[in-house]
């Protein structure tokens, strides 16, 4: 699967999050690109990225910065639950 994730650093949160297929890639590229030259319009600096995952759950493993606060990383990594 391909996520796209549009992400507002500075208030720590997703803004777009979509899913598409791999055979859907040519897709998710043109979705990020106007996200990207939207956002590059109106002056707002979002990352936006397209990322592989299995699923949404590995996605959240592998990319918790974007599901996460720092404090949730910080207990995770402390293995409290």
């Amino acid at each position: 699967m391909i996520f796209l994730i549009e992400y507002d650093r500075p208030q720590g949160r997703i803004i777009t999050f979509k899913t598409f297929s791999d055979s859907e890639r040519s897709t998710a590229e043109d979705e990020r690109l106007n996200i990207e030259l939207d956002l590059n319009q109106s002056g707002r600096e979002h990352e936006v990225v397209l990322l592989e995952a299995v699923d949404e759950a590995a996605l959240h493993r592998t990319h918790r910065r974007y599901f996460e606060d720092l404090a949730q990383m910080v207990k995770s990594a402390n293995g409290d639950s």
